[in-house]
């Protein structure tokens, strides 16, 4: 189980994940989800619906998911539910095992969130591509370190 890409396809769905059960909320995330494809959103409510629980009864992993739905970019938060998650599926191994069941069925829909939303770079003279397709097209040159998200 990839903990890193778990937190990495949530990440851009948890401000509306958060709000389940808001119609507006709902339909933003659909919204965001269809830019994926058609079963990006319903991917991350099934996988958030799972982890939810496990979630709410941490104040450690609330707080860090309610952190990073307001600041996606924010390193220490991700990190900190990054280990929560771990932790949760490191205890309950039919939690994990259900987990992973869910990313490797629609695990192209995963990948192309996951690479749309997390690429870090450090260094000089490093080039950006749009690995979600485009032909890996060069679309950034980047002095210095940087993080895209």
């Amino acid at each position: 189980m990839d903990i890193i890409t778990l937190t990495t396809f949530l990440t851009p769905f948890l401000p509306y994940l958060l709000k389940a059960g808001e119609k507006a909320a709902e339909e933003a995330g659909k919204k965001l989800g269809e830019g994926f494809g058609a079963n990006a959103w319903e991917k991350a409510k099934a996988l958030w619906t799972k982890l939810q629980p496990k979630v709410e009864a941490e104040p450690m992993a609330e707080g860090a998911a309610k952190k990073l739905a307001k600041s996606p970019d924010n390193q220490k938060a991700k990190a900190s539910l990054q280990e929560e998650l771990k932790n949760f599926l490191d205890e309950d191994k039919n939690l994990a095992a259900e987990i992973a069941r869910l990313m490797q069925e629609d695990s192209e829909v995963i990948s192309k969130v996951v690479n749309t939303f997390n690429l870090t770079m450090s260094g000089n003279d490093n080039v950006a591509q749009n690995f979600a397709g485009d032909g890996n097209k060069v679309i950034a040159k980047v002095e210095g370190g940087a993080t895209i998200n």
